[in-house]
């Protein structure tokens, strides 16, 4: 089964039910796709075994046989290239590498090169398989790091997807394929808001879901209220604790420090597979 763990917003506490959950059960794999800022290594402490770069395809146009036709801009979605007269502009920027343009070009004008844009890390974190994608610092387009991250899925095992935050074409891409995802949110208004966006995303995708709710012992009863009237299960509440939030700045995972909580995801867990079904 694959499970993804995702949230509407940022600091709502999505690394640290990913990471604790995965240290919670037994034949588990972890793919950290939040490649802009990972961070679950922090409390997973993998020992990395390779490290692979990862390129884009970004087209390259030789003008010596180009006609200027325009069929290279015509298909690029992205507005990526584009014939200006006699000219043609390549924004390697905007580029998704899909290879279309050059695929499409009558002339043969277009070789692609490529464009190194981050690492895929793959480890061990004791009996945790473990992979995350790492963006190099200025790249603007994280999506096909993820799709290289993800390629490392392994089916035989609990895949736990570490999942970008927010509602855009990152998180789509890392949750793509799930059975599950978890939305990880807090009872405040910023928490409701972002909530309901992810959660309208996640129905467009047609993959079941639910709710846990972080700091459950702070601030109101809306999302939780929401979660009800829309039948979305609850599936976990974590209060509150000053002794979990410091151990957190310390790189230390709740089940690690209080071995007693491990139950709590294995219900969790146990919970995804009864919804599953």
């Amino acid at each position: 089964m694959i499970i993804s763990v995702a949230s509407g917003k940022g600091g709502t506490g999505k690394t640290t039910v990913a990471t604790n959950l995965a240290l919670s059960l037994d034949n588990v794999q972890f793919i950290d796709c939040d490649v802009e800022e990972p961070n679950a290594h922090i409390f997973l402490k993998p020992e990395i075994e390779k490290k692979l770069t990862v390129n884009i395809p970004i087209p390259k146009v030789d003008e010596s046989k180009c006609n200027y036709c325009g069929k290279c801009a015509d298909i690029c979605a992205f507005n990526a290239i584009a014939v200006l007269g006699e000219k043609v502009l390549v924004f390697s920027e905007l580029c998704h590498g899909c290879g279309g343009c050059s695929l499409l070009c009558p002339e043969n004008a277009i070789a692609e090169a490529g464009n190194k844009i981050g690492i895929v890390e793959i480890g061990k974190a004791d009996n945790i398989l473990f992979v995350d994608g790492k963006l190099d610092i200025g790249e603007p387009m994280s999506p096909p790091l993820i799709r290289e991250a993800k390629k490392y899925i392994n089916t035989d095992k609990t895949v736990i997807i570490d999942v970008p935050p927010g509602t855009s074409c990152p998180v789509i891409e890392a949750v793509k394929g799930s059975d599950f995802c978890i939305l990880v949110t807090e009872p405040t208004p910023f928490g409701l808001y972002d909530l309901e966006l992810a959660v309208e995303l996640i129905k467009k995708l047609e993959i079941p879901f639910g709710v846990v709710i972080n700091q459950s012992d702070i601030g109101d009863e809306k999302v939780e209220q929401y979660c009800l009237n829309l039948n979305i299960p609850i599936l976990m509440e974590i209060p509150f604790d000053k002794d979990i939030a410091f151990e957190y700045s310390r790189g230390i995972p709740i089940v690690v420090k209080k071995l007693e909580k491990k139950q709590n995801f294995k219900n969790l867990y146990h919970q995804i597979k009864e919804l599953v079904k």
